[in-house]
């Protein structure tokens, strides 16, 4: 038994090695899928149909209000600005992502008016928690686009932070002609999965709900 010690720490320390090399490989494959993603989303941005809405508003802007005009360009340029710098960073905090948001927020106020609520519960604990870059951004985005909001129906969206996940909801105004492409709620849940996290869906008649995980 004695011989076979050295022979036996010789393969275990082998397979150690593969185990390490195998991790290593899963850690660089998804750093290129995170990066490949944000891509991704980049070019989902960064399309005719978005500009065209932002352009339309900011056109009409210029005549009706130049101040607010000026404050629709400032915002549209730190949205993308934003979206420019996340090529080296597959995480982000929450309160770094809320921070950006607050752009993209402002755009959809002057492009909606008050057709819409917007309202964060925040919990300064969790705020350095992490996510994937844009997820509060594209989940809002998607619920402009599968519902109705007007100053009579008003949509009603509400982000919330608790000790688990952050939880985006909205109220049900299913929309009639629902936009096509983009980047939509299955694919940050096949973005979490790189992670083995979760993405949580859960919908009433009346309330749509998105539970995000942190990812550590």
């Amino acid at each position: 038994m004695a011989a076979n010690v050295p022979i036996l720490l010789v393969f275990e320390l082998i397979y150690y090695f593969q185990s390490e090399q195998r991790a290593i490989a899963d850690s660089e494959t998804a750093k290129r899928k995170a990066l490949l993603f944000q891509h991704e989303t980049l070019r989902a941005q960064i399309n005719p149909h978005f500009l065209f809405n932002s352009l339309n508003v900011l056109s009409s802007l210029i005549y009706i209000n130049p101040d607010n005009a000026n404050k629709f360009t400032k915002a549209l340029s730190k949205t993308y600005r934003y979206v420019l710098s996340l090529n080296n960073h597959p995480l982000i905090s929450i309160e770094e992502e809320l921070n950006a948001l607050d752009s993209y927020i402002f755009l959809m106020k002057m492009r909606f008016e008050n057709a819409f609520t917007f309202t964060v519960h925040k919990n300064p604990k969790y705020e350095k928690s992490r996510i994937i870059p844009l997820t509060l951004q594209l989940l809002i985005e998607n619920v402009f686009k599968h519902n109705i909001a007007t100053e009579t129906m008003l949509l009603h969206i509400n982000i919330t932070i608790n000790r688990k996940c952050i939880i985006v909801a909205n109220n049900i105004q299913p929309a009639n002609d629902i936009e096509k492409g983009g980047i939509g709620l299955k694919y940050l849940t096949e973005q979490y999965k790189l992670y083995s996290k979760e993405v949580v869906v859960e919908q009433t008649k009346q309330i749509f709900i998105v539970k995000i995980p942190y990812v550590k």
